[in-house]
């Protein structure tokens, strides 16, 4: 596109001038605008100038050395996994416990209501089951709060162990092992016949030697 030149920005400004000098000043701005964008969107350059500084060091195979981690594996059979398992089924059973107990509670209530129908005059029978919808929303909105404050601590203690534990300790394998590459073998396809390729057995043991069991922070409204 050619450069636009000074006389065709004054031959515009003489165009609309009787619309306003703002008016040529807008369509100026939007020319050079449209013309910068133009000259950005064509600057492009060879695949080979944009990857020249590419290094062209690789791994051979001689040098490449891969495990395979079976993290599923390991969310069963680690030791601080399970406990933590536990803690959250201890919390969940509570919850549980305590909604039955209050729906006990809210069923018998119902049942006044219905039977009080009669005896009550119409208002007094409508603040008795607003006031009984309020106990229903307000016992699902707690009930939703501490399930998701559960689920918050256990999270938190998740993290927990994989950064302060279960990473240091694969990558101290890694370190020992002199490995390239671990992958997660849930995404893997292997062959059992390849000795020595899946190392979980020992980030189990290695795991369970640095942590049995770790605390979850007791979840709010227990």
């Amino acid at each position: 596109m050619a450069k636009i030149k000074k006389e065709q920005i004054n031959e515009i400004i003489v165009k609309y001038k009787k619309t306003g000098i703002i008016a040529a000043i807008v369509l100026i701005v939007a020319i050079l605008g449209a013309w910068g964008i133009y000259s950005i969107s064509h600057r492009t350059v060879s695949v080979d100038t944009a990857i020249s500084e590419v290094s062209k060091d690789a791994v051979t195979g001689a040098d490449l050395r891969i495990a395979v981690v079976r993290m599923d594996a390991i969310q069963t059979e680690a030791k601080a996994l399970e406990s933590l398992r536990k803690q959250r089924e201890t919390f969940e059973k509570k919850l549980r416990d305590d909604l039955t107990s209050q729906q006990k509670k809210l069923e018998k209530e119902k049942t006044e209501i219905e039977k009080s129908q009669g005896a009550l005059s119409q208002e007094a029978l409508q603040r008795r089951v607003v006031d009984y919808q309020k106990r229903v929303n307000d016992l699902q909105r707690d009930l939703t709060e501490r399930a998701q404050s559960i689920e918050a601590s256990y999270q938190k203690a998740l993290a927990e162990i994989q950064s302060k534990h279960l990473d240091p300790v694969i990558e101290g394998i890694i370190k020992k092992k002199n490995l390239s590459l671990v992958v997660d073998g849930r995404f893997a396809r292997t062959n059992p016949a390849v000795k020595n390729l899946d190392i979980t057995n020992e980030v189990v043991s290695a795991l369970n030697k640095k942590v049995s069991s770790i605390k979850m922070t007791t979840p709010k409204g227990f």
